[in-house]
């Protein structure tokens, strides 16, 4: 009886056991299949000629994420409304880096008065956007950084609130008092929703340092998603926010690309390191442009390129001891 007993204490064991793995199998291929439905309907290939710096030092050929490459990435945050083709508010550039541990992060401004390249005019950066969509923007700022640009990812900037509520907000460290359209943002630290975060990263007029200043806002709420997304675990919320990205991400980045990034250069990413590009500000034809000189631009350009550079493979390893975000 007793051995009776225990075998339908093992049976239960084995068969509960059994369905838990099942369920974990079941959720597992869920959250693939879900993660790769999401996936595709952001992927939007772009049209666009190969860049070659003028620099010889800098490759020619696109990263390889397959053999850990450093890459760049142009974030868009785009203004899109009904019958109208819409503005890149928001011009980010980022360089990965996982043999530096690092993440190089600085904005373009978007009065920036540059060639708008395949447009034959010269006008503010942002307006490429406007002039020639996404391959339009990405040519511009190649051309405007004398360096190649691997990846986009496009974000409608009305969507980008939606993304931030599901993520549960953000936390942002704000320099001094305002008030933005019915919003008031005390100095210091804050914990932003959606709504909340769209007008702290919009304000400029009344912020002393202007669009540089709204620079700062917007990167400090990229780092706080990033880091925010990175650790986020709350899988009642996971459809919500899947359906947000799907619905308001585009970029060229493939599916087996995202997953290298969290399996290959996620955990190597330890900091996030910003700048800044300088410029003057300066009516020409009764327009305010801000222009970047060329000393600037060099200035930048290297900075890119030297965070690009890839470390020796013996030295990588060297220094790879601890790595972690």
């Amino acid at each position: 009886m007793k051995t009776s007993r225990k075998k339908r204490i093992l049976t239960i064991i084995s068969i509960s056991l059994g369905v838990l793995i099942i369920l974990a199998a079941g959720i597992a291929w869920y959250a693939y299949h879900s993660v790769k439905s999401t996936a595709d309907d952001m992927y939007e290939p772009v049209v666009k000629p190969t860049y070659v710096s003028t620099d010889k030092d800098v490759p020619k050929k696109p990263a390889d994420t397959s053999n850990k490459d450093p890459f760049t990435v142009l974030v868009l945050g785009v203004d899109e409304r009904k019958n109208d083709a819409g503005r890149s508010d928001t011009m980010i550039v980022l360089s990965v880096n996982p043999q530096k541990h690092d993440l190089l992060m600085f904005n373009i401004p978007r009065d920036t008065r540059t060639q708008i390249v395949g447009h034959g005019t010269v006008d503010k950066i942002n307006h490429a956007y406007a002039f020639g969509g996404v391959s339009m923007s990405l040519q511009t700022v190649e051309q405007f950084l004398d360096y190649p640009i691997d990846y986009y990812v496009k974000v409608n900037m009305e969507g980008f609130a939606r993304i931030v509520d599901v993520l549960g907000g953000v936390e942002v460290n704000n320099p001094f008092s305002f008030d933005y359209i019915g919003h008031h943002f005390e100095q210091g630290p804050l914990s932003l929703n959606g709504e909340e975060a769209l007008a702290f990263s919009r304000m400029r007029y009344d912020d002393p340092r202007g669009d540089l200043g709204r620079n700062a806002r917007q990167r400090s709420i990229v780092q706080s998603i990033m880091k925010d997304a990175l650790k986020f675990t709350n899988l009642t919320k996971a459809n919500d926010l899947l359906s947000e990205l799907g619905q308001q991400v585009k970029t060229n980045v493939t599916f087996s690309d995202m997953k290298r990034f969290v399996t290959d250069y996620q955990s190597h990413i330890e900091k996030i390191e910003t700048i800044e590009i300088a410029g003057s500000g300066q009516r020409i034809n009764g327009i305010w442009y801000l222009l970047v000189a060329d000393a600037e631009k060099a200035r930048v350009h290297q900075l890119l390129k030297d965070h690009q550079l890839q470390v020796p493979k013996a030295s990588a390893g060297a220094v790879a001891a601890n790595d972690g975000f």
